[in-house]
């Protein structure tokens, strides 16, 4: 096995606490009763795929989310069930994000929002004395940014490219089996981090 070099880590799940059903529960109290339907961790409506990849802004998204489950919502209303499940950092996952940052070149590849973003990012800045998230790595990539999510094997192959990344030598990890596997697929070292591991189990 060739030696590690890079390393590519998701977010949520990884360093940020994340919990689907919490944002399930804040929608179905606010009527929409179907919202399992439309987003889970490992499917999305075409609407959050729209969002996810910067093609829609999030007062588009409110409109469209509106029309899709025919529920008179606030935007205020669907952004606060929207990032309810957004947790918290665990502080001795970001320490530990520190270390490696010594021994590795650091990315991060999140299939995230501007919504979500906004929230998060701010959050940690509160948490973590006004620090940036993005500073620990090399260049964090995001899905509404690069306009490509995953598990779609040419959002992997564009940051490799602009990296000049060789995939042989880049670790990635997450913990969602189809991003692993279309990672895996192009000759990236992969880890799989399913719950409860965190990276805290990680011997790297």
């Amino acid at each position: 096995m060739t030696a590690i070099k890079h390393i590519i880590f998701d977010l949520g799940g990884v360093f940020l606490n994340i919990n689907f059903q919490l944002t399930s529960q804040a929608f179905a109290k606010l009527g929409v009763t179907d919202f399992n339907n439309m987003f889970t961790q490992h499917y999305s409506n075409p609407l959050f795929e729209l969002l996810e990849t910067g093609k829609i802004t999030e007062h588009e998204f409110y409109d469209a989310f509106r029309e899709a489950t025919k529920v008179a919502l606030t935007n205020q209303e669907i952004k606060d069930a929207w990032n309810a499940l957004l947790l918290d950092f665990p502080p001795e996952r970001i320490q530990w994000l520190e270390q490696m940052a010594k021994k590795y070149n650091l990315y991060l590849f999140s299939n995230t929002n501007q919504i979500h973003y906004d929230c998060f990012m701010q959050q940690f800045e509160q948490v973590f004395n006004g620090k940036n998230f993005n500073d620990y790595f090399i260049k964090a990539y995001y899905s509404q940014d690069l306009g490509l999510r995953k598990p779609y094997p040419n959002a992997f192959e564009a940051i490799l490219k602009e990296q000049s990344l060789n995939p042989a030598d880049t670790l990635f990890i997450d913990d969602t089996i189809k991003n692993v596997e279309a990672a895996a697929s192009l000759g990236m070292q992969t880890i799989h981090l399913a719950p409860p591991l965190t990276v805290l189990d990680l011997n790297l």
